[in-house]
């Protein structure tokens, strides 16, 4: 069939859905490699810690900004530059030589991701704007999201252990190379530009304001924690709240007055919008940290290789892709009670993996519990991002894909800081497999935690399909 003969839209989306599977897989990436990396820079603990943290917190920093740049410069513009960023960056990667120069390669590396990102989202509210095409393009983008997470575990492992011409840990990176040069012949030929608003001038001030609150947030739950939370930590805490104030100050006093601001803070008073914020956030709070002391857990308290934990990892992917898959349909058919059965489910495993899990398990019941958890967790992942964006009118389009990309990764942040450090700090300096397990079984305890508080969140939510919703949308 000739490309004349498809439906465009559907070809433009699948170019943009490049940006969360490349951004996401470089998420994960480098947790299953960290060893490798490790002994390759000859990279201190501390600096290892950096090589995670700085990718973060330069992709979560910059989330609103990039989603805000795409409305006034333009998506496709925003989208090519962010992709070819992406792309020169991750070559830095692979070509580090000291552990500082990969720390500050992976800082510019999650800048121009944060770019890239949010106009893939922002895209779908115009290419999609019938309601149930929108709902399939946003949950293709969480399912990318999802089976990218899980892909980049895969590879971590699978690559670290590899030698071909150069260091297996440097492969990690140059596999961004071929799919960023596709993805920017294919931007460059088929995606249409999107309409400019050009209104006023762009807002510097509040991108200043907004991103030092962010870092101030960010770096000290991130490092904190490993330097023991000495003063400095706590002040850059206590600072990033009064800087949060002020910038919702600034932005009220800016829109009040007609004058170009970065957020219009009058997004947040679509009910439904911030219920799916806090949806998303307590969600990926779990998954992501979920993830992490996962993968401690498996190579270190269960001596487990980082390939052999890949291929764990594969058997939650084939499960989470198939109930990913099938949670797209079962949405437009009955409404978010489809998601309302993935959290039970993945409580459930949390409770037997707390059992099972121990030094010695056979394989096959880590392949069936890891198995579960990809089927719980896919019947809500890909439909997270339409929960938090159904309702969101075009001309927010660009400042709620900020919003929710930032909300998304503040929350990783938070996950890993939080419960990975109760997963640190139950562990202490004992490192028996006992210790591992009791540090794991904490650490789950906080993910039903989190678990629980979505199944009440999924409750307050209106229906995805229900009237309300629909008229919602009509309305704004």
């Amino acid at each position: 069939m000739r490309l004349k003969e498809i439906d465009k839209r559907w070809f433009q989306h699948l170019i943009l859905l490049s940006a969360p599977l490349l951004t996401v897989i470089d998420v994960f990436i480098v947790n299953v490699a960290i060893p490798s990396i490790k002994k390759g820079l000859g990279a201190t603990n501390g600096e290892i810690q950096l090589i995670i943290a700085m990718y973060l917190l330069g992709y979560a920093s910059f989330q609103i900004v990039g989603g805000r740049a795409g409305d006034h410069f333009g998506r496709k513009k925003v989208f090519f530059m962010g992709m070819l960023f992406f792309t020169i960056t991750s070559c830095f990667c692979g070509l580090a030589t000291t552990a500082s120069e990969l720390i500050i390669a992976r800082f510019f590396q999650g800048v121009s991701g944060a770019f890239m990102l949010p106009q893939a989202l922002s895209y779908v509210q115009i290419l999609f704007p019938l309601p149930n095409e929108r709902t399939k393009a946003i949950g293709l983008i969480g399912f990318t999201m999802g089976v990218a997470s899980i892909l980049g575990q895969f590879l971590g492992g699978y690559l670290s252990g590899v030698y071909f011409i150069v260091e297996g840990w440097r492969l990690i990176f140059f596999i961004n190379l071929p799919v960023g040069l596709i993805a920017l012949a294919a931007t460059a030929k088929y995606l249409h530009e999107s309409e400019k608003n050009r209104s006023g001038k762009f807002d510097y001030p509040g991108v200043g304001i907004l991103t030092s609150g962010l870092m101030s947030l960010i770096y000290p739950l991130i490092i904190g924690r490993e330097k023991g939370w000495p003063l400095w930590s706590v002040c850059l805490l206590t600072s990033s709240l009064l800087i949060f104030a002020y910038f919702i100050y600034n932005q009220k006093k800016k829109l009040a007055e007609n004058r170009s601001y970065l957020i219009n803070m009058q997004l947040f008073r679509i009910k439904d919008f911030n219920i799916g914020i806090m949806l998303v956030a307590f969600y990926f709070m779990m998954h992501t940290s979920y993830l992490l002391i996962c993968t401690v857990y498996f190579q270190n308290g269960l001596h487990i290789s980082a390939y052999q934990s890949g291929l764990y990892f594969v058997f939650f992917g084939i499960f989470f892709t198939l109930s990913s898959l099938l949670s797209i349909r079962l949405v437009n058919t009955f409404g978010k009670r489809a998601l309302q059965a993935g959290p039970p489910i993945v409580i459930v495993t949390f409770i037997i993996q707390s059992i099972l899990f121990l030094p010695g398990i056979k394989p096959s019941y880590i392949y069936v519990l890891m198995s579960f958890y990809g089927l719980g967790g896919g019947l809500v992942l890909p439909s997270l991002i339409n929960m938090a964006l159904k309702s969101v009118p075009h001309h927010f389009a660009g400042a709620a894909a900020g919003v929710y990309n930032t909300c998304q990764q503040v929350a990783s942040s938070l996950g890993i800081s939080i419960i990975g450090g109760v997963f640190y700090s139950v562990l202490g300096s004992d490192n028996t497999g006992s210790s591992y397990h009791k540090a794991f079984c904490y650490g789950l305890t906080l993910e039903i935690f989190c678990l629980i508080v979505v199944i009440v969140l999924l409750y307050l939510l209106p229906d995805i399909k229900s009237k309300k919703m629909e008229a919602s949308i009509a309305t704004h």
